[in-house]
């Protein structure tokens, strides 16, 4: 049977784990200079994704709309109040939108609505009054389109 013993002839002394003052030193350098860095940039936000999140908050709403229609087997409207940046499901209360980006309703009938609290319409059978909802930040454009014959929402990159 072998022994895992040290051997006591021998003048090597014996490791110990951890860390030396030198690694510690390197290491809260390394975090220190990363705190700094961000602190000197600020939070990065990227507009692209606070359009996309506004229109998945919007889309969500059209399709609560639709179900609130099918379920309650009656019209259910999404109206958009555009100067106080809010929508509105019938008669629930509404939701802000934040600012920072134009929006635009266009209905099928091709009437653009910019000043008056225009709305999106879903029947019981889940139809709709059908239109788009534009989203514009800058450079980039979501549209939410809603189908007339089936009420379906879609979010598409602008086009």
């Amino acid at each position: 049977m072998t022994s895992l013993r040290a051997d006591p002839r021998s003048t090597r002394p014996a490791r110990q784990a951890g860390f030396t003052l030198l690694e510690l030193i390197v290491v809260l350098a390394i975090v220190g200079l990363t705190f700094t860095l961000f602190l000197m940039h600020g939070p990065m936000i990227s507009h692209s994704l606070t359009t996309k999140q506004v229109a998945g908050q919007l889309a969500a709403g059209l399709r609560e709309a639709r179900a609130r229609a099918i379920g309650s087997n009656r019209s259910v409207s999404l109206t958009l109040d555009l100067k106080a940046r809010r929508y509105r499901i019938a008669d629930l209360p509404s939701h802000p939108l934040p600012a920072g980006f134009e929006i635009a309703l266009l209905t099928t009938t091709g009437e653009v609505h910019k000043g008056q609290d225009p709305g999106i319409r879903f029947e019981p059978d889940g139809s709709s009054s059908g239109g788009r909802i534009e989203l514009i930040e800058g450079k980039h454009k979501l549209d939410i389109g809603v189908d007339w014959l089936t009420g379906r929402i879609r979010v598409v990159e602008g086009s």
